[in-house]
């Protein structure tokens, strides 16, 4: 008689999962590399009890929206287009007017769409904090210090080491 070992795969249980708190300086990144990898904090793919239909994600503060770096011809061509319910309610705003008025609604929405498309998703894009200026109101959850710059794998290499 021959045995094995056999690993079990544990899943995480709603409500058992330790969720961290980051802060990421958008200062000089680039908006749709910093939107990839805020979706994965947000969704706990960085971690090794990631389970899609729980929400494993960390918690993200996002400071220094207003300096986030767009590639390319984007801010002048691209637009975002929304639909108001009501009879010709589809409305166009482009990248550059928006960006203007609200920059950290511009990374919310990249994060967004980047999401899964399910409730969960709601619930993981409540955890994303975005703030235009360096000043945030959750010093009190004592947030770690994450730097994408490099991406996220290295940074999370950093946080472990």
């Amino acid at each position: 008689m021959v045995t094995t070992l056999i690993d079990k795969t544990t899943l995480a249980k709603r409500g058992t999962v330790d969720q961290k708190w980051y802060i990421v300086d958008a200062t000089g990144l680039v908006l749709g590399r910093l939107a990839s990898d805020l979706a994965m904090i947000l969704m706990g793919k960085h971690t090794a009890k990631y389970t899609p239909h729980v929400d494993t994600g960390d918690f993200v503060i996002v400071i220094n929206a207003e300096k986030i770096k767009v590639t390319g011809k984007k801010l002048e061509q691209e637009a975002y287009d929304y639909y108001t319910y009501y009879p010709g309610g589809h409305k166009y705003v482009s990248w550059e007017k928006l960006f203007e008025k609200h920059p950290e609604r511009l990374l919310q929405i990249a994060v967004r769409r980047m999401l899964p498309k399910n409730k969960l998703a709601r619930d993981m894009l409540t955890k994303l904090k975005i703030y235009r200026n360096g000043e945030h109101p959750h010093q009190a959850q004592v947030p770690a210090v994450l730097d994408l710059s490099h991406g996220l794998a290295k940074a999370m290499e950093k946080m472990s080491s």
